[in-house]
């Protein structure tokens, strides 16, 4: 195998101490991406924390200031020529002739693509219009579409061909909720279909629907990384007792191992960590405890991302 010649095992993006200077400011700082093949990553951070930043360098459109980059086993930028064609891209909202309909950018933008069979496009069109339920409006100019609507368009363009990496930088932005369902579907769709998905989105309730995997930025840093479940147990989950002997609830839970334990008026609660929470309620019954209610509350990926950034989730990034 030589330097550029691509691995066909191995993540779908892998990424070694990436890394973008503009200037003084480092919006990039070393990260390790790592993005499984047949995943939904979900790539999450707010406004200015690296996000597209990495997605154009991952596409090629920006070069980085250091470190690697690795899209379905070729190097980026010298393997661009083998990787790009197998990946389809929104990144920063969709650019169209505006006086020419859905239909006819789509008829443009499938003739640049050297590696679409010409002889197939009208259907392959067709098709990518239906996926995003564009039909109807096909023949509409570009310049009278919504900004959902141009949404759709950018992904049907993504789409004309098959893929075998789909990046989608926010594409849900300007959608109504049956859009936004629709996208939804549309990426648990791509990714039954043996695509890998890398998916930014400031909607945490997309994400945890359709994601398996999860990444975090925060000022240029990828914070957390793994799968939903893992990313999600950074933040710990709390065990909830309530019983008429608070004191000894708490005494039972602190034996236990749980940590950062406390006494209220009607129990107890602590952080669980490796403790399984079944085996809670277990002990404080065989401390003779009358337990009335017991709760565990799971982070949730918002619970997450606070704890990771200190910032609330309402940016687009």
């Amino acid at each position: 195998m030589t330097p550029e010649s691509p691995r066909l095992d191995g993540p779908a993006v892998r990424t070694t101490g990436l890394t973008k200077q503009f200037g003084s400011q480092r919006a990039v700082d070393g990260i390790d991406l790592l993005v499984p093949r047949g995943a939904v990553y979900g790539f999450l951070g707010p406004n200015g924390s690296g996000k597209t930043t990495t997605i154009r360098m991952l596409l090629g459109l920006i070069s980085p200031s250091a470190g690697e980059i690795e899209v379905l086993g070729s190097p980026i930028p010298g393997g661009a020529a083998d990787a790009l064609p197998r990946v389809g891209a929104l990144v920063e909202g969709p650019a169209f002739h505006p006086y020419l309909s859905g239909r006819e950018n789509l008829v443009r933008l499938d003739a640049a693509d050297r590696t679409a069979d010409p002889a197939t496009a009208r259907r392959r069109i067709d098709t990518a219009l239906e996926r995003v339920g564009l039909m109807p409006v096909a023949g509409k100019r570009f310049r009278a579409y919504s900004l959902g609507m141009r949404q759709r368009l950018a992904i049907a363009g993504a789409l004309l061909t098959p893929k075998d990496l789909m990046v989608l930088d926010e594409p849900t932005n300007g959608l109504d909720p049956q859009g936004t369902r629709e996208v939804r579907s549309l990426i648990a769709s791509l990714a039954q279909e043996g695509s890998t998905v890398l998916v930014s989105s400031h909607l945490l309730s997309e994400v945890e629907q359709v994601c398996s995997h999860v990444g975090v930025m925060h000022a240029g840093h990828l914070v957390a990384q793994g799968t939903s479940a893992e990313v999600r147990n950074v933040a710990a989950t709390e065990a909830r007792v309530e019983t008429d002997q608070p004191a000894e609830a708490a005494r039972v839970l602190h034996e236990l191992g749980l940590t950062d334990v406390v006494t209220t008026a009607t129990g107890a609660s602590g952080r669980v960590g490796r403790v399984a929470p079944e085996k809670v309620v277990a002990a404080c019954v065989h401390a003779g405890l009358a337990v009335t209610r017991f709760t565990v509350d799971a982070p949730t990926l918002e619970d997450v991302f606070v704890s990771l950034t200190g910032e609330g989730f309402d940016v687009s990034g």
